[in-house]
């Protein structure tokens, strides 16, 4: 837009402000730091870890200026790059009592400012605004607002850009999973000696640790960050979320789940996989076929206006009717307990959870929600089975992200 916020001076004075003063109440702010914000980096496209904001002030003609606060240093690059029409520093917003030297109170005083000189009495701030801002803009006379949906409803329903990257990233974060998956199914068992059982690939020992170690390498080589992944076998996979460690020993399931950033596109993947390297007992198989049907099943059910809800209770549904307990697990209960422990799925995009959750509560899923569907088993005995795939919600259905089989074994 063409137009700018009007900042009152020693020739304009705030007479022409009052008048739009009724029509000012709509401002809008999102505020922090964008390599830390999903949401304002998704508003302005553009990264920087230094304190921004974003205001958006509607002028008397019914248009809104966007506005964007952030250092001096970077205002040239922003204009190149960042969604937004009009671009100051702090020091343009420098109130009476001067500016702080920490930059995140000195761009909340200069947004406070800036709503100040608008003639603004009261704006509406997503979820994630920093209290700095928040103090420093009622310490001006200036409500705030919360609005929870602000960010969050725009993030669910990707464009076809986001959908494209995510793709790219589900893409990479499945290459290495087969090559993590079939690195543990063609290991050889060692058969003798106090190393008996645990699972030996090219010289090298398997551990939890070693196989995290060549997933980041791998996914090094593709141009992605990665936290840490889970890597957890035998009865350590009983804890759904234990990351594992030590030795991959034959004959347990050892459940991978890889959640890696494209560095380039800033959107995730997501992935699990459970893989038993030789004999697959009658349990392990059990377990195995109720969660890929309660996969399937949640995955055939969701569409749009669906809950999250309704979505998690499908999957429970089929968990329970393969005899499975869907609750967590207690002190009384015996070490062969089994059972589902978490919800069926939740959002991926810039992070890797994101609204909604499929669970207990879960809100209307929307078209262009991408979801992962996650069922898991988990005994304290024996460990735990995992299957996560990752789908776009369409128009009347779902569309899967995924070609990597289900099973559980990967000898090549």
């Amino acid at each position: 837009m063409d137009s700018e916020i009007v900042i009152p001076n020693e020739s304009t004075g705030f007479d022409s402000l009052k008048i739009m003063e009724k029509l000012q109440q709509n401002a809008r702010l999102m505020a922090g730091v964008p390599t830390l914000n999903a949401s304002l980096y998704r508003r302005i496209r553009f990264l920087v870890g230094d304190p921004v904001a974003l205001l958006e002030i509607p002028n008397s003609d019914g248009t809104i200026t966007s506005t964007l606060i952030l250092r001096d240093i970077e205002i040239e690059r922003a204009k190149v790059n960042a969604a937004a029409d009009s671009f100051f520093s702090p020091k343009d917003f420098t109130p009476e009592t001067g500016l702080s030297g920490d930059r995140e109170v000195a761009t909340a005083q200069a947004t406070a400012e800036c709503l100040r000189r608008a003639g603004v009495n009261s704006v509406t701030a997503d979820r994630s605004l920093p209290m700095i801002f928040v103090d420093m803009i009622r310490k001006q006379g200036i409500a705030v607002v919360c609005d929870p949906d602000w960010g969050i409803l725009e993030r669910r329903q990707k464009d076809e850009r986001e959908i494209q990257a995510i793709s790219r990233a589900q893409e990479v974060t499945e290459i290495v999973m087969r090559r993590a998956c079939e690195t543990v199914g063609n290991a050889v068992a060692v058969r003798t000696g106090p190393m008996a059982g645990q699972l030996e690939s090219g010289g090298v020992l398997l551990t939890s640790e070693w196989m995290r170690t060549k997933i980041d390498q791998w996914l090094l080589e593709f141009g992605f960050s990665n936290p840490e992944s889970i890597v957890s076998g035998g009865p350590q996979g009983g804890d759904c979320h234990e990351h594992g460690s030590g030795p991959l020993l034959t004959g347990q399931p050892i459940i991978i789940d890889i959640f890696p950033r494209d560095k380039q596109s800033l959107y995730n993947g997501d992935c699990t996989r459970t893989v038993v390297h030789g004999e697959i007992s009658p349990i392990l198989q059990r377990m195995h076929s109720a969660v890929v049907s309660a996969k399937a099943a949640a995955t055939n059910s969701i569409r749009p206006g669906m809950s999250g809800h309704d979505v998690h209770a499908v999957t429970f549904s089929v968990i329970q009717e393969h005899g499975f307990e869907v609750r967590l697990p207690t002190d009384d209960d015996p070490l062969d307990f089994t059972a589902m422990t978490h919800g069926t799925g939740h959002g991926v995009g810039l992070e890797v959870h994101e609204a909604p959750l499929l669970a207990d509560n879960g809100v209307i899923i929307l078209e262009r929600d991408v979801l992962t569907i996650e069922p898991g088993l988990y005994c304290k005995s024996l460990g735990g089975i995992r299957v996560e795939d990752m789908v776009v919600v369409t128009a009347d259905g779902c569309t899967s992200l995924n070609r990597l089989p289900e099973g559980l074994t990967w000898k090549s």
